[in-house]
């Protein structure tokens, strides 16, 4: 009778309060908007008690640093306050230098506003606050001033005065009142380890099941049809749908991890000593999930003897998965570490039983696999590592961070140059947006998709401006019911941040409601300069959109494009590097992840015209393709070859400049050189050395016989859309097209 009431009550409630996960989540919004409305309180208080100029600038602080994760509000915190102080400096030393001329000094105000959002573009994290606060605090700051010019000083400082108390008082809060769990990273690094791992079992299981001839055989027939098919998504180089939604979700969930640390480094001392080796090691993962590509040597010439290479591999990826069931794996990782070297060496036993090509290709790929997963095990197990001896590098996308600062600076001119031929009373207010939104625009991974989410948010905060300024501030008779109005006008944008599809709009919501608000100490109420003020942000709304989807707008496809032509370049750069020049693999596959990462943004923004998946899976292949790169520059320096062999080998690596102009020509030679290396006479020891250096070249041949269209200068996504052969299939092979006339 219970269980029966129970399930009819839960029937009935909604599925908030049924759902575990939901509820959960419903219960940390709530903590996290309760935290926020306290701060705003209190900042809001004391800006009122000090007697700032502009109380309400301590709340848009509180709006704009606050974070559910403590180290990512301190650290936004203190970025804030640097770049801050930088602004009021350039804002007062522009006003001295330019204070007899109005255009010129608009003009170095957008100057300074567009290296802003382009530096912002650049940082990462919470480092891009400083230059966001830099962009609209010298407007903030000036705009005032702009009129009685020997106040600037005064302004500078009363500005620097609202955001330091913003600051403050939110770090407090939240410092006081949010749990801080650094360690919950490394056990969500821990389960992101073995879903890597399931990941991998799962190629492997099903390469293995392929264990005898005949099916070997079925698996060849079954393929070789593909080798001539023309069509954009040839079913052959399809990995199975489970693999592609797994990937798909470990990405997903090791970008989100890449914050996650950086933002527990900042509130933990131990995190802190640690975080460049955790970077490395989410790094490692990534790029062990990224290996698993359809373009594998093996999976286009299936045999029966590469089977027992998979075999291997699953046993010891399944006894891995038992190891780290125990709960306290990540203290002890040797059961783990010895299983994986004792995996290598029963790889070594087969390499020598079957030195076939192929068979090798097999053994290469699965060393390459264990190797990077006992790296990455070390990398995120240690627990007091020594210093590190590298750090990853960040991949700075020049075009996208030009327009962005075009951008930042004509929105700037623009709005300056209306405020001064209009003689616009409230020109300080529309300058004010327009620099805190490209500013603040500039860091997220598309302006101009975001930009009209910001403009909407921002466009509802003007009637709830208007409601808050006509009921509830005309019966305020004291503070608290300040605060709780403010509050419930707020409750929106801060409670929908939490949702990815609303997040930037209830930002804008949030944070311009607040810059909109006339909270002075005492309030004046002044009907007409409300009004102004708030058509004054919806024509600016509308000129943030213009500026960002119209007057400059992105071109996701030419961005794709150039992020394709970077990552094939950095192939030819790795293959071209002088052979004493070590190669420090980690950094180099960090850098192109990064790419990748950037490109499959980039892809999801296209149409379904364009071959989005083929390309992602040719970005991993050229991954591998580097990995080929690496193993042949080491066959070079530490193997002996006979001379004729080593010339062809060195050759081959000089065929990858042509990579970028002709793919088929830079395969043909490796195919050739793979051809002269396995008719030359070697002693019985260096036997085995020349039969992985052919390996390695005919499968960096298959690679890129594969995916032509992604490493040909005029490749389908290189070209206009309007052209013929845009939308073709990154397997396609690509025309021959003149440089003038197409």
């Amino acid at each position: 009778m219970l269980h029966t009431l129970s399930a009819l009550i839960r029937s009935l409630l909604p599925a908030t309060f049924t759902e575990d996960d939901r509820w959960r989540a419903t219960c940390a919004t709530a903590a996290y908007t309760a935290r926020v409305f306290a701060s705003i309180g209190i900042a809001l208080f004391l800006a009122f008690t000090f007697q700032l100029q502009s109380p309400m600038s301590a709340a848009t602080t509180v709006l704009i640093v606050a974070n559910p994760t403590v180290g990512a509000m301190v650290s936004k915190s203190m970025w804030r306050v640097i770049g801050t102080v930088i602004g009021a400096g350039i804002s007062v030393a522009v006003m001295a230098a330019f204070v007899q001329s109005p255009v010129l000094y608009f003009a170095a105000l957008a100057f300074f506003v567009g290296l802003a959002c382009m530096v912002a573009t650049f940082l990462r994290l919470f480092r891009a606050y400083a230059a966001v606060l830099t962009g609209y605090t010298i407007v903030i700051v000036s705009s005032p001033a702009f009129a009685h010019p020997d106040s600037i000083f005064l302004a500078a400082m009363g500005r620097l005065s609202a955001v330091t108390t913003g600051v403050v008082v939110t770090a407090f809060v939240f410092m006081i009142t949010s749990p801080r769990k650094p360690t919950q990273v490394l056990s969500t690094l821990g389960d992101a380890f073995r879903e890597t791992v399931r990941h991998a079992l799962s190629f492997h299981a099903a390469e293995s099941t392929r264990s005898s001839p005949a099916q070997a055989a079925d698996a060849m027939e079954d393929q070789m049809p593909g080798l001539e098919n023309t069509s954009s998504t040839p079913a052959f180089r399809g990995l199975p749908q489970p693999l592609y939604d797994s990937r798909g979700r470990l990405l997903a969930r090791m970008t989100g991890l890449g914050p996650a640390i950086e933002y527990a480094a900042a509130d933990d001392r131990d995190m802190q000593a640690r975080v460049n080796r955790l970077r490395v090691g989410l790094s490692r993962l990534t790029g062990l999930i990224v290996t698993y590509h359809p373009y594998w040597l093996n999976l286009s010439l299936a045999n029966g003897a590469s089977c027992q290479v998979h075999l291997e591999v699953s046993e010891t990826l399944r006894q891995i998965l038992e190891l780290t069931e125990r709960p306290d794996w990540q203290n002890d990782p040797r059961p783990i570490s010895d299983c994986i070297h004792n995996a290598l060496k029963k790889l070594a036993v087969l390499e020598r039983q079957n030195p076939s090509p192929t068979v090798l290709a097999s053994l290469d790929n699965t060393r390459d696999v264990l190797g990077q997963l006992d790296m990455a095990l070390s990398d995120i197990t240690t627990r007091r590592p020594g210093r590190a001896s590298f750090k990853m590098g960040t991949y700075l996308e020049w075009p996208m961070a030009l327009r962005n600062g075009a951008r930042g600076t004509f929105i700037a001119l623009l709005a300056g140059l209306l405020w001064y031929v209009l003689h616009w009373s409230t020109g300080p207010m529309l300058m004010m947006f327009v620099v805190a939104a490209s500013s603040l625009l500039s860091t997220t991974p598309s302006a101009a998709k975001t930009s009209p989410l910001m403009a909407m948010g921002t466009a509802l905060a003007i009637p709830a401006s208007f409601l808050c300024h006509v009921i509830g501030l005309p019966r305020i008779d004291g503070y608290p019911l300040l605060w709780v109005t403010v509050c419930v006008f707020l409750l929106p944008g801060v409670w929908l941040q939490f949702h990815p599809r609303y997040s930037i709009g209830a930002f804008g919501y949030a944070v311009f409601f607040t810059m909109m608000l006339s909270v002075t100490n005492p309030i004046v109420y002044d009907d007409m300069t409300l009004t102004n003020n708030w058509m004054t942000m919806a024509a600016a709304c509308v000129l943030l959109v213009l500026v960002f989807r119209v007057i400059l707008p992105a071109d996701h496809r030419l961005d794709a494009a150039r992020l394709v032509t970077s990552l094939t370049r950095s192939v030819q750069q790795l293959a071209a590097a002088r052979q004493n020049k070590p190669i420090l693999w980690a950094a180099w596959e960090g850098m192109q992840l990064q790419k990748i990462s950037r490109l499959m943004m980039r892809l999801s923004f296209l149409d379904e015209s364009v071959d989005r998946k083929g390309y992602t899976d040719a970005a991993f292949a050229a991954l591998s393709l580097g990995r080929l790169i690496v193993r042949l520059r080491w066959n070079a320096g530490h193997t002996t070859l006979a001379p004729s062999a080593h010339e062809a080998l060195m050759d081959a690596l000089k065929s990858f400049k042509t990579l970028h102009q002709a793919p088929e020509q830079t395969a043909a030679k490796l195919r050739n050189a793979a051809d002269i290396i396995s008719t030359v006479p070697h002693p019985e020891e260096a036997c085995l050395a020349r039969e992985r250096v052919v390996s390695c070249l005919q499968q960096a041949a298959y690679i890129i016989t594969s995916v032509p269209g992604f490493f040909h200068r005029y490749g389908p996504l290189q070209l206009s859309p309007d052209i013929p052969g845009a939308n073709a299939g990154v397997t396609v092979a690509v025309p021959h097209r003149n440089a003038v006339f197409g």
